[in-house]
C-alpha cells in the first residue's frame, strides 16, 4: 500500500516536503513511512491519501490485487 501512496504522490507532482506541510508534519515523517521505517495507522493513511488527492480506498483495492 505504501508503494501506492508513493506512486500517487509522485503522479500528483507533490514533494515529500509539500506533503509534510499539507499534513502538518515534517518531510522526515514522510520519508520514514515511505522507506518503511515507520508505519501509518489507518487514519494517517487516509489523511495522507487525501492530502495528495488520491482515493485511499482505491489504493487499498489496488494493493489487494497485486
Amino acid at each position: 500500500m505504501i508503494g501506492g501512496l508513493i506512486a500517487a504522490r509522485k503522479a500528483a507532482n507533490v514533494t515529500q516536503a509539500e506533503l509534510g506541510q499539507r499534513i502538518g508534519q515534517r518531510q522526515t515523517f514522510v520519508s520514514k513511512f515511505e522507506l518503511g521505517e515507520r508505519r501509518l495507522d489507518a487514519a494517517e493513511f487516509v489523511k495522507v491519501s487525501r492530502a495528495i488527492g488520491a482515493d485511499p480506498y482505491k489504493i487499498m483495492r489496488d494493493a489487494e490485487s497485486d
